[in-house]
């Protein structure tokens, strides 16, 4: 009988982009949930975590998430910081809500937006699903009644086709990137909670990840910049919309059962 509050299974694999005694930065796969829900008792990415670092995860109990820091869609891959000590855990959450850690997605497009570098400003409105209606689930809206919301960007790539931008959320609503970037007029490939039916289909996935992310060590004071590659079902839709691969420096596989700490100069 498992003593952790999270049931561990080893079927759910990841891969590390960094590792040390405080913390983790885990590269989470599209199609994996984040945490356990309605649905996902145990298949998500703290189940996997939790096999491997159940010990650490469970000392730092519920109060603290056990670990987890930020979280991402089901859909979306990339990047996140997962804390293995208590420390470390307050020290982060702290600049998580003093805005000082700079998270980075690469987004593909149906179409640039009108102005190749901005912010959009634009509050969302987090709307809870209807009653009774099983399967529903949060969204957000842009609405004068939700909380300021940001989200800076740059067009790296565009063609008749595409585009490829790439965005910083500098607050952290629910699937923000994704309902500022609809609103700009130019959805995410892939987005079948957001995007148009044409645009919800011309991806094999929803084509957001999170490449990047900068923060503070909790223990060093280093300066930290953890990049990951482009997944490689994103790169063949870059290719054939004839847009540009990143200019990003790859990033350095690690497994659960060989991990590789990275960290990459800014």
């Amino acid at each position: 009988m498992s003593s952790h509050s999270v049931q561990p299974s080893e079927r759910i694999t990841f891969s590390l982009e960094y590792q040390d005694e405080d913390l983790i930065v885990v590269n989470k796969r599209s199609g994996l949930a984040t945490q356990p829900g309605l649905g996902h008792e145990d298949d998500t990415l703290l189940n996997g975590l939790f096999a491997r670092y159940g010990h650490q995860l469970q000392n730092l109990g519920a109060a603290r998430d056990f670990g987890l820091l930020h979280r991402l869609d089901k859909a979306t891959s990339g990047l996140l910081i997962i804390a293995l000590r208590n420390r470390a855990y307050d020290d982060l959450r702290r600049q998580f809500e003093q805005r000082l850690i700079g998270k980075f997605y690469w987004a593909i497009c149906s179409k640039a937006p009108k102005h190749p570098v901005g912010v959009v400003n634009k509050p969302l409105l987090e709307v809870e699903p209807r009653p009774g209606k099983f399967g529903e689930k949060k969204t957000s809206i842009v609405s004068s009644r939700g909380k300021p919301s940001a989200t800076a960007y740059r067009t790296l790539s565009s063609s008749i086709h595409g585009a490829l931008l790439e965005a910083r959320p500098l607050t952290g609503r629910l699937h923000q990137v994704r309902v500022h970037f609809e609103a700009i007029g130019s959805p995410i490939l892939g987005d079948t909670m957001y995007a148009p039916e044409g645009v919800a289909h011309a991806a094999p996935r929803l084509a957001l990840h999170s490449h990047r992310i900068t923060f503070t060590h909790p223990t060093s004071g280093q300066q930290m910049d953890i990049r990951s590659a482009m997944p490689k079902e994103l790169r063949a839709t870059l290719i054939k919309l004839k847009l540009t691969l990143p200019t990003e420096p790859p990033a350095t596989k690690a497994t659960t059962t060989n991990p590789a700490p990275r960290v990459s100069e800014p």
